[in-house]
């Protein structure tokens, strides 16, 4: 009926201004931080007063920012490495095997993305800074290891529940070998769910903020901990230049993703 057309418009209208509300309030701070960075003034201000690049040259000639750029991206990668060599064989297990507890074991991987950031740096502090007593790179690298860990075992995970293991029991019964079946029929089946996760794994861990915090020591921290620092006690536009710089950086990373495999490869 006419009466019913009229509702389901009002209830359209209604939901496209929400979903409206929603877009400015995620997208607005971004766009006044890319604003921001051009600023002529040394303090960060909006509307802007004329024009500049100069905070973004500021960027490179910071040395505090070089260095704890290369240990992030060191930290990170070599995170992801690692919690991929745990991750895909934790992956396989939990989809290959149907045993007591399995649910269970599968929420305990993925606790680390449940649980609050700030709970779970505090929690590695205390085992691994002052339980363990690691040095704070070690300690560093263990810390973003664990905290990666989870979306390695997310995305592999649910490309090897889509798997149809039918393909592995035929390599066997031609003669291969259960390892030889799992890294010549597994792995090249699941590459495009690896490389997504790694992505996404790498991304997080370099951009981890809480973990961080808690295990970084003196003359060793990360970007964002090294952005903080430095908010604390300068307010040019210097952070934002940097945050658009890493805005950007991300931007790249998941277009290169949509290309290549879809973003569907890592929901």
């Amino acid at each position: 009926s006419i009466s019913e057309v009229k509702n389901n418009m009002r209830k359209e209208k209604g939901l496209t201004f929400f979903v409206s509300l929603v877009y400015a309030f995620l997208f607005i701070p971004l766009f006044i931080i890319v604003v921001t960075s051009f600023g002529e003034n040394p303090t960060i201000q909006f509307p802007i007063e004329g024009f500049s690049f100069k905070w973004y040259a500021n960027v490179f000639e910071n040395a505090a920012f070089a260095d704890s750029f290369l240990l992030s991206l060191k930290i990170a990668f070599f995170a992801t490495v690692l919690a991929l060599l745990v991750g895909i064989p934790a992956s396989y297990a939990l989809a290959r095997n149907n045993f007591m507890g399995r649910e269970w074991l599968k929420n305990f991987f993925l606790s680390p993305t449940i649980i609050p950031g700030v709970v779970v740096g505090y929690s590695l502090f205390q085992f691994i800074v002052i339980t363990l007593q690691l040095p704070v790179f070690q300690g560093l690298l263990l810390g973003h290891f664990l905290v990666s860990l989870p979306y390695i075992i997310r995305v592999v995970g649910g490309s090897l529940e889509q798997l149809d293991f039918s393909i592995e029991e035929a390599a066997w019964t031609l003669g291969s070998t259960k390892a030889g079946a799992f890294f010549k029929v597994i792995l090249p089946n699941i590459t495009s769910g690896i490389f997504a996760s790694f992505m996404l794994a790498f991304i997080n861990s370099f951009n981890n903020i809480p973990v961080s915090q808690f295990l970084s020591g003196p003359g060793i921290s990360t970007l964002p901990t090294a952005l903080m620092s430095y908010v604390e006690y300068n307010y040019d536009p210097t952070v934002s230049a940097l945050s658009v710089m890493l805005m950007l950086a991300t931007i790249v990373l998941m277009y290169l993703i949509e290309k290549t495999l879809g973003l569907s490869s890592i929901t």
